[in-house]
């Protein structure tokens, strides 16, 4: 068996490391190994990414991003069940990836149907790849308070300005109030907005 090679280290906004030529039984013992220490893992064909302990700004983006999406669908009567963080991947197709949050809609499902990635730092892992994999029909990145929407279709991801799961969402507004800096506020406005707009 070979040794995990380090392909190219990376400190930006957060650190990150890929380590080349991981087998899946690899990625199984260093995800025991660094169990506790908050590190996220992701893997492709081989390639696994050790992302650092999330700092203060990647959760609080990621947990006002969530609290509005789930403030808009409560306010909708759309149901949906909170998948979190868990993780997502299979040996079969050399994937693994812990999304930033992920949600079913309607029903509850193995695999989520949409997932939320806050992107802080660039470079790293095919995320699209992923879960075009495992199947997950629509992605959303979140990157400097601005939203990219990608939905599968036709075995590919197409970006698109409108979800296909939450079409009446006014994807510019949500973006908005997520970049507000007090997140108790921009919940309340936000949730004012939403419910007089019924």
């Amino acid at each position: 068996m070979t040794s995990p090679v380090l392909q190219k280290p990376s400190i930006l906004k957060e650190s990150y490391v890929l380590l080349d030529n991981v087998s899946w039984e690899q990625l199984e013992q260093l995800d025991i190994s660094l169990a506790g220490t908050d590190a996220r893992l992701s893997y492709l064909d081989g390639i696994l990414e050790i992302m650092s302990p999330l700092s203060d700004d990647h959760e609080d983006s990621k947990s006002t991003l969530s609290t509005l999406l789930e403030t808009y669908m409560r306010a909708k009567k759309i149901r949906f069940y909170i998948r979190g963080s868990a993780t997502l991947g299979k040996k079969e197709n050399n994937t693994r990836s812990e999304p930033d949050e992920s949600y079913n809609l309607g029903i509850k499902k193995p695999i989520p149907d949409l997932v939320l990635e806050i992107t802080v730092s660039s470079g790293g892992i095919n995320k699209l790849e992923i879960y075009k994999r495992l199947g997950v029909a629509e992605v959303w990145f979140w990157e400097d308070g601005l939203l990219s929407v990608y939905v599968l279709e036709s075995g590919e991801y197409q970006q698109i300005n409108q979800s296909n799961l939450l079409p009446d969402l006014d994807l510019e507004l949500l973006a908005k109030y997520s970049r507000m800096s007090d997140q108790f506020d921009a919940v309340n406005n936000y949730t004012e907005l939403i419910l007089t707009d019924k």
